[in-house]
């Protein structure tokens, strides 16, 4: 082996091990904030984890943990996390203050996520379609549905900013979101005459907002200009479709969109089912709401808290006292956030039909419930 070979194999396994290590040692930086429990340790874990310039290229990390603290309300903690990544050289790259943007955006503080696009012009750094998107879907995840378009129509004029398909797309999703419909449909027009080409996402925006406001004709419209643009509808295309129906109290109907999901390869998801379920509801079939959620418990997929919203009450009303049991214990098992009020007037139920011994099992699940015990009432007999 000559000396310039045994050089590079000794280089190449020297660089290999020292990227092993880094790694690892950015694996366990990771872990270490993945498995923290107390909220406030979190955050300076996080900031210490910050400091390797690895950790900061995972976006995953960063995105699950602001959701935990967005979903505790600890804002300020979002904030001490987010302002701390400042002093990284990261800030000089779009992409970095794009992620910022997008994260206090999911949290819901627009204010901070524009204070993040805007500074970027003191670090000289380029503002482009990416973080205009970025600022665009913040502004939507704030909910701050009416200054989405002038940010769409001002801001991207003001900075030269050329809107792309995501742009439209967000736009759609803010017009929908404020029940502003036929705005909504008109993007598609402008989509097109700017040469852009809708996309899936494009068509299941709309979908969602029509056929979820009682649009439904409107939405098979949309359904049928989608087919004519060579878009295959997907899951959730159809899931959007079956809810239209629901509303409609069009079930017949329903049923030949469900052959026509399963000719196609579609496959069910607790969005399609709770759709029917909802629909033979209003309905007031007892029979065709049962079999559906027999169908959940068949499969491997696991009911939602919209499922037993939809269900128990209606089970209730309809005076099936021993399947809105097994609800309840289906429910209490699981680990779904379950309200008294749901529960509360199967005990009642039970306790007309002097079926003690059941309502005693439901109080006992509601106890041994780790995340939230229940205040139930026993009625007596």
């Amino acid at each position: 082996m000559s000396a310039l070979s045994r050089l590079f194999r000794s280089t190449f396994s020297t660089a290999t091990s020292a990227a092993a290590t880094e790694n690892t040692i950015v694996r366990s930086l990771s872990n270490e904030v993945f498995r923290e429990r107390s909220l406030k340790r979190l955050v300076e874990k996080f900031k210490k984890a910050s400091e390797n310039e690895r950790f900061r290229t995972k976006s995953a990390i960063y995105k699950d943990t602001i959701r935990r603290l967005a979903a505790a309300k600890k804002f300020r903690y979002v904030e001490e996390i987010l302002e701390n990544q400042k002093q990284y050289q990261d800030m000089s790259k779009e992409g970095f203050n794009a992620r910022l943007i997008s994260l206090y955006g999911s949290s819901g503080m627009f204010d901070n996520a524009r204070k993040v696009f805007d500074e970027m012009l003191e670090r000289k750094c380029a503002r482009t379609v990416l973080s205009f998107n970025a600022l665009l879907g913040a502004c939507v995840n704030s909910k701050k549905f009416d200054e989405v378009v002038g940010l769409f129509r001002g801001l991207s004029e003001e900075l030269e900013i050329e809107p792309d398909l995501v742009s439209y797309n967000t736009v759609m999703k803010a017009f929908c979101e404020m029940g502003s419909l036929d705005s909504a449909v008109s993007l598609l027009e402008e989509i097109e005459k700017k040469g852009l080409t809708p996309d899936l996402i494009t068509f299941n925006t709309l979908l969602n907002g029509l056929y979820a406001n009682g649009r439904f004709d409107a939405g098979e419209r949309i359904w049928q200009r989608m087919k004519e643009k060579n878009v295959k509808p997907d899951g959730r295309s159809y899931n959007e479709k079956l809810l239209g129906l629901a509303l409609e109290k069009r079930m017949k109907d329903a049923t030949k969109v469900v052959e026509e999901m399963k000719s196609e390869g579609i496959e069910f998801d607790i969005f399609s089912y709770n759709a029917l379920i909802r629909g033979f509801v209003n309905e007031g079939d007892l029979e065709e709401a049962k079999g559906w959620y027999g169908e959940i418990r068949k499969s491997d997929i696991k009911p939602d808290k919209l499922t037993f919203k939809t269900l128990i009450p209606f089970v209730v009303e309809k005076g099936d006292v021993a399947f809105a049991f097994d609800l309840c214990k289906d429910a209490l098992s699981s680990k779904l956030a379950v309200k008294e009020a749901l529960i509360q007037p199967v005990l009642d139920a039970l306790a007309k039909e002097s079926k003690i011994n059941e309502a005693k099992e439901l109080v006992e699940l509601s106890k041994a419930r780790r995340s939230d015990s229940l205040k139930l009432t026993l009625p007596s007999i």
